[in-house]
C-alpha cells in the first residue's frame, strides 16, 4: 500500500491533479486557462497548487495519465461555438439577417462588471452598497450565489433587511438603466447599453438566500415579510423546505416526521420522488411498513403530477408545524446552535 502523506489526497484526483498539470505549464499558459475559471475554482485550484509542490515523477505521470482518461471522453465541439455559430449564420443569412436572428437566440450573459461580484467578498460587497437604495441592494443581492448574497444581506442596515428580501422576491426584468446603475456602482466606468433586460430574483432567489440566513435572522426577516405581504412571505417559505429536502433531514427526525404521515398520503407522495429519498424514508421505517409502502406505490397505477405535488406540500406543512412546535429539527443550518 503506498504511503499517505498528510495533507495531501491519496489519489492525485480532482484539483490535485488539475494543480500538478497547471504547474507544468509555464506563468502566462497558466494564466490563460486560470483566466477561464469560476472565483471558486481559481481559490481550489491555489491550494491545491501549494499543496502538490512536492510530487515525485510516478505522480506527476499519475495525473497526466488520469487527464488523458478524461479527455478521451471529451470532444471540443463547445469550444468557440459562439465564434462558430456567428460565422455559420452570417454566410448563410448575410450580415444584417443573421444579425436579426442571433439577437433573438442568443442566450443572455451577465456583463463584465457584473462578473466583478463573483470576485469580491460579502464584506466588500456590503460596504459598496450600504448606502445605495434598496431596490440596487436587492439587485446586487439577486446576482450573488445564495450563501454570499445571505453573508450580505445580514451586514446590511436591519432596517432594510426586509425590504431587500421582500424586493428580490418580486424582482421582475431588470431595466437596462438599472443595470447600468449598477454596474457603474462597481466600476465607475462606461458601460454598454446594448442588450435586453435581466431577469433576476423572484421567490426561488429569495428562498435560496434566507436559506443561507441564520435562523434568528431567518424569523425575523419573514415575519417582517409576511406583515407587508403574506402570499409572498407563504411563497418563499414553501419555496425555502420542498418535499427533496427531506434527504437532509437526519433519520431520527425524519423517523418522527414519518410516524405522523398517513401511509395513503405517503405513497401518493413517494410516487414523485428519486430513489435516493426513497431509500432515506424507507430507512428510517421498519422494514414491514417499508415493505408494504414499496408494494403500494408499485401496485397503483399513474397519479396525477398535481396530486404527488399536493401530497407533498402536506407532508412539507406537517414537517414545518412539528418543526415550530421544536418536536423536530429540518436541518440544513449546521451552523445554529440552540
Amino acid at each position: 500500500m503506498p504511503e499517505i502523506v498528510p495533507g495531501r489526497p491519496e489519489a492525485l484526483k480532482g484539483s490535485a491533479a488539475a494543480a500538478v498539470l497547471l504547474m507544468l505549464f509555464d506563468e502566462d499558459e497558466a494564466a490563460q486557462i486560470l483566466s477561464r475559471l469560476e472565483p471558486e475554482e481559481v481559490r481550489q485550484l491555489g491550494y491545491a497548487m501549494y499543496d502538490v509542490q512536492d510530487v515525485d515523477p510516478e505522480e506527476v505521470n499519475e495525473a497526466l495519465d488520469h487527464f488523458v482518461t478524461k479527455a478521451k471522453k471529451r470532444t471540443t465541439i463547445g469550444y468557440g461555438a459562439t465564434r462558430h455559430i456567428r460565422g455559420a449564420m452570417t454566410k448563410a443569412l448575410g450580415e444584417e439577417r443573421a444579425e436579426t436572428i442571433l439577437a433573438r437566440i442568443t442566450p443572455p450573459t451577465r456583463s463584465t462588471q457584473l462578473e466583478m461580484l463573483k470576485w469580491m467578498d460579502a464584506k466588500e460587497i456590503g460596504t459598496l452598497i450600504e448606502a445605495e437604495h434598496p431596490q440596487i441592494m436587492a439587485i446586487v443581492l439577486a446576482h450573488l450565489e445564495a450563501p454570499v448574497a445571505a453573508d450580505v444581506l445580514q451586514l446590511l442596515p436591519v432596517e432594510y433587511q426586509e425590504e431587500i428580501v421582500y424586493r428580490i422576491a418580486t424582482l421582475g426584468p431588470v431595466s437596462n438603466e438599472a443595470l447600468e446603475d449598477l454596474e457603474q456602482l462597481l466600476l465607475r466606468g462606461p458601460v454598454n447599453k446594448q442588450g435586453a433586460a435581466s431577469q433576476r430574483g423572484g421567490t426561488v432567489e429569495a428562498a435560496a438566500i434566507m436559506n443561507n440566513v441564520r435562523k434568528d435572522n431567518e424569523q425575523r426577516i419573514m415575519k417582517a415579510v409576511a406583515k407587508r405581504d403574506k402570499m409572498i412571505a407563504q411563497t418563499i417559505e414553501e419555496e425555502m423546505f420542498v418535499f427533496d429536502n427531506l434527504i437532509d433531514m437526519d433519520d431520527k427526525n425524519l423517523g418522527t416526521l414519518m410516524r405522523t404521515v398517513d401511509s395513503q398520503v405517503l405513497v401518493v407522495a413517494l410516487k414523485g420522488a428519486n430513489d435516493m429519498l426513497k431509500a432515506k424514508i424507507f430507512s428510517c421505517m421498519s422494514a414491514r411498513a417499508a415493505q408494504a409502502i414499496a408494494d403500494e406505490i408499485e401496485e397503483r397505477g399513474p397519479i396525477r403530477l398535481a396530486e404527488v405535488i399536493d401530497a407533498q406540500k402536506l407532508i412539507i406543512a406537517t414537517a414545518r408545524r412539528m418543526a415550530d412546535a421544536g418536536t423536530i429539527m429540518l436541518g440544513g443550518k449546521g451552523n445554529d446552535f440552540v
